[in-house]
């Protein structure tokens, strides 16, 4: 009797504690929003399968820039292009933070690599990658001849097919993985590799759970689902098989190395971690390698593979929109070069990407400072989340 007794006050006590302090948010001049419950917070209010769906209808409310309780965690939610943008772009510097938050993916990153660092931390990371990756042609003609040759295989593959029906899912993942594998290891794999097919399933994997009701259950009480049965566990095990796979091929380029003639993203890594190994505070380091090179695969394989999957899905139903046969003829390959030749073309690939939507919401961010915001005062580590979807709100 008097456990339970017990117990009820303090229920009852945390909920006064909670009503106590959602009442003082205006007071802290916090962003409006819907009105939270106890530790759960506005997630009964939330369409668990598209939550970005709720988040503009809240903005029909509370305006574009609201605060959502996701279960105990206050978040600052902002939609519309106009908010994104000048808290991502004009407020960057105080907007931009990126760990900090239990996440599948920021675990898997274990707050490492140009994936889930911030600040300092994260700008040489940045640089680095992209000066390094452009060094070895991204965005320009040599990129440009590994995307043609890759489409060629894909091509000979289908043609192997005799037009029988498949499932174009895996065939994408590896023809774009496989141009991302010769920017970063120098080399593609066969599409029957088992052990690079095993990789991309298990991005697919991670992938889903991201997405997933028990995903998103995740990354608001992790310490609680960590003991809680789940398909999480599985793929938290998946991930040290992607990071024994990019430990391995980094040894076989530390055995092969070099340090005159970088060959790939990976070489060029390990010449700066040789370079910098006395310098205590450097982010060239072992861990942000791993990291970032998942990173590349992860946030690269999976966003542009489900584009052009998106993509083949509107070409199959409306077959009048391709003008490229037209200007390429069936002989070669297109190229950069026809790119001004193809004017409806390029409006079908903007079109394609306004309306996919891909990511409706940003990966969280959180707030590095105090910042004002709008009229509004938002505090220091305050998640952020951005609808960046545009198909809904026209």
């Amino acid at each position: 009797m008097e456990f339970s007794t017990t117990l009820i006050l303090a229920g009852l006590i945390l909920a006064l504690l909670w009503i106590f302090n959602v009442k003082n948010k205006t007071n802290r001049r916090l962003p409006p929003g819907p009105t939270a419950l106890p530790l759960i917070g506005n997630l009964l209010q939330i369409d668990k399968k598209a939550p970005f769906k709720s988040f503009v209808k809240f903005s029909e409310t509370y305006g574009p820039v609201m605060t959502v309780y996701l279960g105990w965690q206050r978040t600052v939610v902002l939609v519309g292009y106009d908010a994104v943008k000048e808290a991502w772009v004009d407020q960057a510097d105080d907007c931009t933070g990126r760990h900090g938050f239990s996440s599948i993916t920021y675990g898997w990153f274990n707050l490492s690599g140009i994936g889930s660092s911030n600040g300092e931390r994260w700008r040489p990371l940045r640089r680095f990658t992209l000066t390094t990756l452009r060094d070895f042609g991204m965005g320009r003609k040599g990129m440009e001849e590994w995307i043609q040759e890759e489409s060629e295989h894909m091509r000979a593959h289908m043609l192997k097919l005799k037009g029988s029906p498949f499932d174009p899912t895996f065939l994408l993942s590896c023809t774009v993985s496989n141009v991302i594998c010769c920017l970063v290891f120098s080399q593609r794999f066969s599409y029957e590799d088992k052990q690079f097919l095993r990789l991309l399933t298990i991005l697919s994997h991670i992938g889903k759970l991201n997405s997933s009701p028990v995903g998103q259950m995740y990354n608001l009480f992790s310490k609680l689902m960590d003991h809680l049965p789940g398909p999480h566990h599985k793929v938290f095990a998946e991930y040290e098989e992607v990071r024994k796979f990019i430990k391995m091929k980094i040894q076989e380029h530390k055995d092969t190395l070099d340090p005159s003639s970088p060959r790939d993203y990976i070489d060029s890594f390990l010449i700066r971690i040789n370079q910098e190994k006395e310098i205590s505070t450097t982010e060239f380091h072992y861990d942000n390698l791993v990291a970032t090179i998942m990173t590349l695969f992860l946030a690269g394989t999976q966003t542009t593979s489900s584009t052009l999957r998106f993509a083949l899905s509107v070409l199959i139903k409306y077959p009048k929109i391709q003008e490229i046969d037209s200007v390429t003829g069936k002989g070669r390959c297109p190229s950069m070069e026809d790119r001004k030749s193809l004017p409806f073309s390029l409006a079908v690939i903007h079109e394609v990407q306004r309306f996919l939507d891909l990511v409706p919401l940003s990966l969280p961010h959180y707030t590095l400072n105090y910042i004002s915001f709008r009229g509004y005062t938002i505090p220091k580590r305050i998640m952020l989340k951005a609808a960046t979807l545009t198909r809904y709100m026209f």
